[in-house]
């Protein structure tokens, strides 16, 4: 794996040590290393069918890997009890690539969803916080009385976001969080994931096909081809990475190695 120079001696806030997982004669991960430090923002690149959301969901405990080490500030957590996992999951916000909204609730309860599952707060609480995080990424407050179907494509990522958010996260995961969106929208929500993110302190680790998007969210851009990741660098970096996949898929090339691997089939 290609790598900058800079490094750190500190704890990261997630380290994957040889990732592995298989679905079958499917094998997406064969080996994931990737260090993401506290405070910082990664943001993983590669092509359609790659792994990245395997990984994601192998981080957040959704999926169970083969193989391999996931440690949260030095804690391995692929062998946690539900309770301690119930535990990390409090400590983490995911956004899904389709916002995975509830249809049947209304968009507050969408975003309050996990602090109402706590039971540490009043319905009444939970709402204030929910109307409250909806603000902040730019939603007035009677969006939060209505269904996800009533708004459009680009409130419900919003919302998505916004639950992602509501519990003021140490983790933030983020599923292609403008996927489908123009391109004016596209930069709206990844200012306010960016101002959002960065006035939490959280770590966050982001998936995107969005070129631009990757550069502005990510200080690391990493790439995974083939099940592993093939290169971490900078964003200041990534345009001269010297590595002819990230050099293809960053600068949008029809021809290279992407497609000379696809003809190997």
């Amino acid at each position: 794996m290609q790598m900058d120079s800079s490094s750190s001696n500190s704890t990261p806030k997630i380290k994957l040590e040889g990732v592995v997982k298989s679905f079958g004669d499917n094998h997406v991960l064969k080996g994931v290393d990737l260090e993401i430090a506290d405070g910082e923002s990664v943001v993983l690149i590669g092509a359609s069918a790659a792994g990245k959301t395997c990984l994601m969901k192998c981080i957040v405990g959704l999926v169970a890997p083969d193989a391999g080490s996931i440690q949260i500030d030095g804690q391995e957590t692929t062998r946690l009890s539900p309770k301690e996992r119930e535990v990390l999951m409090h400590r983490m916000g995911m956004l899904f690539q389709q916002s995975a909204l509830f249809d049947s609730q209304l968009v507050w309860q969408n975003v309050a969803f996990q602090l109402l599952q706590d039971h540490k707060l009043s319905r009444a609480e939970a709402k204030e916080i929910a109307i409250e995080t909806l603000t902040s990424v730019g939603l007035p407050p009677d969006v939060g009385e209505l269904l996800p179907a009533e708004i459009s494509g680009g409130m419900q990522k919003r919302v998505g976001f916004a639950r992602s958010i509501a519990n003021k996260p140490e983790i933030v995961l983020l599923d292609e969080p403008t996927s489908g969106l123009d391109p004016i929208m596209t930069n709206v929500i990844n200012d306010l994931i960016l101002d959002n993110v960065h006035q939490m302190g959280a770590t966050a680790l982001s998936i995107t096909s969005d070129t631009g998007g990757a550069r502005k969210l990510g200080d690391k851009i990493a790439m995974l081809y083939d099940g592993k990741i093939i290169w971490v660098g900078s964003r200041e970096n990534v345009d001269q990475s010297d590595n002819p996949f990230v050099d293809q898929f960053i600068h949008h090339r029809g021809e290279g190695p992407f497609e000379m691997a696809e003809r190997a089939f």
